[in-house]
């Protein structure tokens, strides 16, 4: 995309309430220095489900639609109640359905729906991405849950195919790691071969980065983006969201969690995805607050200005 500016879709989890678990954009010319949109509050807010949204994924479609989907959960309504202070109730009994805008100009959004994904046998749908698979011309949207098929073990990335974001396919196990509970997965596409990240929690407690000839896999590791991850604090990142700038560059965001710094994203660098070799670059960019798990999407900058004088 020419003259490519930058949304970013995404959640605040420091607000008091309920008010950071909704849909929040953030703005850039350059994807290196981001800039709050409406004064810092949500952009969207659901009226479904937990009337919480977090784990945003945002998609432009073949005929230049959008969505917005995003994991039905409110921490701030339901944790201490619904769920019992347990991350494992939400695990195994939270929802089965992703929350979804859909829009024609990225300004003007219709109410917040709701799509079921998950059945009997899944816990909760977690962290949803979507790619255009142009094999099969159609989008690949994919999650992680907790199923009952391993006893509520391992979390597993699951996908399911749809072509309007209405009607999807059963879902189908994209990617399971057999030593580890895998979450957190996003997906890019780069000269006709597939690139996955995902963060494992065991055998490395950490991000990895795998790649495939297709857009379900099956999938290998890329030991340069092992080696380069192996560094870094672990089991305090989560949450990878990746674009390619003009120039070739990839820009990678990690979102930190751990007490050792400000809590957001912190940005890597990398020649080439398919190395992995990325690096942090924290001095190149600059964020207005904590950014909470989301997605970045190419715009152009006739969008970007009409987002921001819409949400001035």
């Amino acid at each position: 995309m020419a003259d490519t500016n930058y949304l970013f879709v995404h959640f605040r989890e420091t607000l008091p309430d309920a008010l950071g678990e909704q849909c929040y954009f953030g703005l850039s010319r350059d994807g290196y220095h981001w800039a709050e949109t409406n004064g810092g509050q949500p952009i969207l807010t659901s009226q479904v489900g937990e009337k919480g949204v977090r784990d945003f994924t945002i998609v432009r479609t073949q005929d230049n639609k959008f969505h917005i989907i995003a994991t039905d959960l409110s921490l701030a309504n339901n944790f201490k109640t619904k769920y019992h202070n347990s991350w494992a109730e939400i695990n195994r009994h939270g929802s089965k359905y992703f929350v979804v805008w859909d829009s024609d100009d990225l300004v003007h959004w219709s109410d917040s729906r709701m799509i079921e994904l998950g059945n009997e046998h899944f816990g909760c749908l977690w962290a949803p991405d979507v790619i255009w698979d142009a094999e099969h011309q159609d989008y690949v949207l994919h999650w992680s849950s907790s199923v009952d098929y391993n006893d509520w073990g391992n979390q597993v990335i699951y996908f399911a195919r749809t072509t309007d974001f209405v009607h999807f396919a059963q879902p189908e196990i994209l990617y399971a790691k057999d030593d580890a509970s895998i979450i957190d997965s996003a997906m890019y596409e780069k000269d006709g071969k597939y690139y996955l990240f995902v963060k494992s929690a065991n055998n490395p407690t950490t991000i990895i980065e795998l790649w495939s000839g297709s857009a379900t896999g099956p999938w290998t590791r890329v030991p340069g983006f092992d080696q380069a991850m192996s560094p870094l604090e672990k089991g305090q990142y989560e949450a990878p969201t990746a674009f390619e700038q003009p120039d070739g560059t990839w820009c990678l965001f990690l979102d930190y969690y751990g007490p050792q710094h400000a809590q957001g994203y912190v940005p890597f660098v990398a020649r080439d995805i398919a190395t992995g070799e990325f690096k942090m670059a924290t001095a190149e960019f600059s964020f207005p607050y904590g950014f909470k798990h989301g997605t970045i999407l190419k715009i152009t900058p006739a969008e970007y200005d009409r987002i921001k004088q819409a949400f001035a």
